[in-house]
């Protein structure tokens, strides 16, 4: 399962990277604004640090312009980081035409704003690289987001569609440990989340015996 992680954030992206945790990064609008920097500046720093996936999103609401923007978008980067561009696309009629023609460009896409198993399969029949179920979202709204992940693997698994499932909207440790029981092939994450993957209270009671047992032994 590759980890992505869903931030702006140039300094958590690097720190995480670091750490070899960092298979791709995810943005949107609101990440950027929060970035507080030029769009085109923050998706080239970053594709400076992360050579992997990295997804960028369109604003516009018909498939002309969200075409328009995708080429806009793969001029941002060197033509050696072209092919970690991930368009992302949000889930509409419009949004699915464009993704078929990308698609037939060998251009990646990353279907998102998604709700329901439907969407996924129409998604994946238009040819989507990634689809990006809004799991937290659906928790919010007192659903249980993980099951909609494990309806989208099954029908995938049936019909064998290439198109990889990409966990997003994770609040918690728990949906990183339900989509890797499931078998998505990614999760996107904010920095906080990843970070807390680490913890556990008895590691942390571990290495405080151990430390306090060598200081009396070696004394």
């Amino acid at each position: 399962m590759e980890f992505f992680i869903d931030t702006g954030d140039v300094e958590s992206i690097k720190k995480l990277h670091h750490m070899g945790l960092v298979d791709g990064v995810t943005t949107n609008p609101s990440l950027v604004k929060k970035a507080k920097k030029n769009h085109e500046t923050l998706i080239k720093e970053i594709s400076e640090i992360v050579d992997g996936p990295i997804s960028v999103e369109t604003l516009g609401t018909d498939a002309k312009t969200m075409l328009k923007e995708a080429q806009t978008y793969l001029k941002w980067v060197s033509p050696g980081k072209k092919k970690n561009i991930v368009i992302k696309i949000v889930m509409t009629a419009e949004g699915m035409i464009a993704v078929r023609k990308l698609s037939e460009q060998g251009i990646k896409t990353n279907v998102t704003v998604t709700f329901s198993p439907l969407q996924a399969l129409i998604a994946a029949k238009a040819g989507a690289t990634y689809i990006s179920p809004f799991v937290g979202r659906m928790d919010d709204i007192s659903h249980f987001g993980m099951n909609i992940i494990e309806q989208i693997r099954n029908i995938y698994n049936n019909y064998n569609f290439k198109t990889k499932i990409l966990t997003a909207s994770v609040r918690n440790p728990l949906h990183v440990l339900e989509s890797a029981l499931i078998g998505v092939d990614a999760v996107t994450v904010p920095p906080k989340i990843l970070e807390k993957l680490f913890y556990h209270p008895l590691t942390e009671i571990g290495i405080k015996k151990f430390l306090a047992d060598s200081k009396e032994w070696n004394h």
